[in-house]
């Protein structure tokens, strides 16, 4: 069977339209402030044989990386109305707080119904068990360090109540669970309700064609490009200050794009250390934002890019390796790379914050977690973004009642951090102050990068300036973690992005 292009384009949004309102039931079913208020989460559908047909348009670290969780439970023996939950990013998952909850999708309830497809949800959750609260440690050495690891399980309710029971504030660990279960169960309903109105073989056909069109789109999209080899060299700083090389090296010849990370760093002893799909997902978020942002987001425009990663570096980390800032701080430092690299080809923007600037806050009967904005890198068109989440991340801040609202503190400053964004014919935005004081006794930890380094201008632009974190007016390093007393007062101010151009060229000074 052949669809033609109106058929394919109901189809495809319809698919879109199930992702969307899987992440819309998600995120109005969570209770904790990281799912509901920040949106930390995503939702995606995949083929029967695990390939990624659409996503909403949630985290990209998530979504590139989801297939992996799928290929996890795929030769498992599928039911109806199961579902499996796992976290191991050894084993399909990204970082311990990253749950991800699996369920495949049937024509029919009926025992013998055919094999459809998946759908998939993955949240990153307050807390995750362990001795760290919130599954973020500063310094972790291994994965055992960084809280509960859920190989591939099936998820019914004992499970979830059991692995709840395993971590912090466990009633509102099973709630998020739960969400994350109704959102899985929508689409069981919707796939169904689509195979009832259009046919099995329509649907399954509709999937195939949507993987085959991104790939053509990909592909056509690089063989556009002039074909040529570029590299990219930048690194991360690792706890004691010292740093952490990382390089590229992008190959372009027609329409067949290497990315090659050949001679970057070994894994280390921390926790900046990735696991392969991480860094696929970041290698290939990069990609489409520089050649067709607006093609299918699935699989099959990843059919174009080969990624080559030697194993035991710190992009591809053995089993085992602490990996809590690799999912979050590495995989933004991957996609700085790809952009510099690839960017020669299309003439790509200046680089952005190049973190998430991780914070953590908990006591007993309250865990926290967020990522804070910064400054997006200019382009040659215009200046960059101001105060937004860059690259790997998507989600929101969280609002200062709600936060507030949720635990001891008191939000002193939240403001953009004024001229932090480098000068150029186009600025580099600028980033955010966050400043908030503690009312209550608490620990907190921060991982963040851009503190040792500045984000780079491009063109002649000027870099953006380098974030800075303190406690009570005194300096903190870039990966932190100690005990708020009472009146303590936590500032943290982020990146801004790099400039693009020569000041000189620019109209209003």
């Amino acid at each position: 069977m052949s669809l033609d292009p109106i058929t394919l384009q109901v189809l495809s949004g319809a698919l879109r339209a199930i992702c969307d309102e899987m992440g819309a039931a998600l995120i109005r079913s969570a209770h904790s402030a990281n799912i509901k208020e920040r949106r930390d989460c995503s939702t995606a559908l995949f083929d029967a044989a695990g390939e990624l047909v659409m996503q909403a348009e949630h985290i990209p670290v998530h979504l590139g990386s989801m297939p992996a969780a799928v290929a996890a439970i795929l030769a498992r023996e599928q039911l109806p109305g199961q579902a499996w939950i796992l976290n191991d990013p050894f084993a399909g998952g990204t970082h311990l707080p990253d749950v991800t909850l699996i369920s495949p999708l049937f024509a029919s309830p009926q025992a013998d119904a055919e094999l459809i497809g998946f759908a998939a949800s993955r949240a990153h959750h307050a807390d995750i068990g362990g001795p760290t609260a919130a599954g973020m440690p500063a310094r972790s050495r291994t994965l055992a360090e960084e809280g509960v690891v859920i190989p591939p399980t099936v998820a019914d309710e004992e499970t979830l109540r059991d692995l709840a029971e395993q971590m912090r504030a466990p009633s509102e660990r099973l709630a998020d669970f739960r969400a994350q279960r109704a959102a899985n169960r929508l689409a069981e309903a919707r796939i169904a309700a689509l195979v009832a109105r259009q046919g099995l073989e329509l649907v399954r056909e509709g999937m195939a064609t949507v993987l085959e069109h991104a790939e053509r789109r990909a592909r056509a999209a690089l063989a556009a490009l002039p074909d040529g080899r570029w590299s990219a060299e930048d690194s991360l700083e690792a706890e004691d200050g010292s740093l952490i090389p990382l390089r590229l090296t992008a190959a372009l010849k027609a329409g067949r794009l290497r990315l090659d990370f050949a001679g970057s760093a070994d894994q280390v002893q921390g926790n900046l250390n990735c696991p392969l799909p991480v860094t696929r997902s970041a290698a290939l978020f990069a990609v489409r934002a520089l050649t067709d942002p607006d093609a299918p987001p699935s699989a099959g425009a990843a059919r174009a890019v080969e990624i080559l990663v030697p194993e035991g570096s710190v992009l591809n980390a053995r089993a085992g390796a602490a990996v809590a800032a690799g999912n979050v701080e590495t995989s933004s430092r991957v996609a700085d790379l790809v952009i510099e690299a690839l960017g020669e080809a299309v003439d790509g923007p200046a680089q952005g914050q190049g973190t998430m600037n991780n914070l953590t806050l908990a006591a007993d009967g309250f865990t926290y977690y967020e990522t804070i904005g910064g400054g997006q890198g200019a382009c040659h068109d215009s200046d960059g973004a101001d105060a937004v989440h860059v690259a790997m991340s998507n989600t929101l801040n969280t609002p200062v009642e709600a936060l507030e609202q949720a635990i001891p503190v008191r939000v002193r400053e939240l403001s953009v951090r004024r001229d932090s964004g480098g000068r150029g014919a186009h600025r580099g935005g600028d980033g955010v102050i966050r400043e908030i004081e503690a009312l209550a006794t608490m620990r907190f930890t921060l991982i963040t990068e851009r503190r040792g380094s500045r984000p780079r201008g491009r063109h002649g632009g000027g870099d953006g300036a380098a974030g800075v974190n303190r406690l009570n007016g005194e300096p903190l390093p870039a990966k932190a973690e100690g005990t708020l007393s009472a009146g303590d007062i936590l500032r943290i101010e982020t990146p801004g992005g790099g400039g693009y151009g020569d000041i000189s060229r620019r109209l209003d000074g």
